[in-house]
């Protein structure tokens, strides 16, 4: 049976989390050949309202493109945690943004609590790319792909005038969180 690998980004409409969600299926499947799927979900209300993105990555061919026992979730928002940390499995793990996030939801799962926005506003000087930040520290906490696919995927997606300011979020959301769990 395939390894099979599913992580969840949710928060707010226009967060960016559908964005993030496809960066890393795409530096999953294209740049190190394994196979990926993501699906997006958001409400009615698309900016503001709660939304979610969900990857699946496999070294084998994915049968059900939906995630159904999620290893991972990234909540940037209260209303993403209440909605969308349930179905984490046990053992998994959950990154919450620790500004926006008061209310941990309850399970049997390692919570990872991270300042993700205020990181993005006060360490770079733009709210912007705080998906990115939540991208490299997603990836930092899961090694799904390596931290050099996941920059690849990153870069292949922004403007060039917007390459190194992309790079510095990324970079800034891998450490900071890899400084977090040591």
């Amino acid at each position: 049976m395939a390894q099979r690998y599913e992580i969840r980004f949710s928060g707010a409409g226009g967060q960016g989390l559908i964005t993030a969600g496809i960066i890393l299926a795409e530096a999953a499947s294209i740049i190190e050949g394994k196979h990926a799927t993501q699906s997006q979900s958001y409400g009615p209300e698309a900016r503001g309202g709660a939304s979610k993105s969900e990857v699946i990555v496999s070294d084998g061919p994915i049968d059900y493109p939906k995630a159904t026992v999620v290893d991972a979730c990234l909540a940037m928002t209260q209303e993403a945690a209440d909605k969308y940390a349930n179905g984490i499995k046990p053992g998994g793990l959950l990154l919450i943004d620790s500004d926006f996030v008061r209310n941990e939801p309850k399970g049997d799962f390692k919570i990872v609590r991270m300042p993700i926005m205020r990181t993005a506003k006060e360490d770079i000087g733009r709210e912007i790319v705080a998906n990115v930040v939540a991208l490299g520290a997603m990836i930092a906490l899961t090694d799904v792909v390596s931290r050099e696919a996941g920059e690849k995927a990153v870069l292949s997606r922004v403007p060039e005038a917007f390459i190194e300011l992309n790079k510095k979020a990324y970079s800034l959301g891998f450490e900071k969180v890899k400084a977090l769990i040591n």
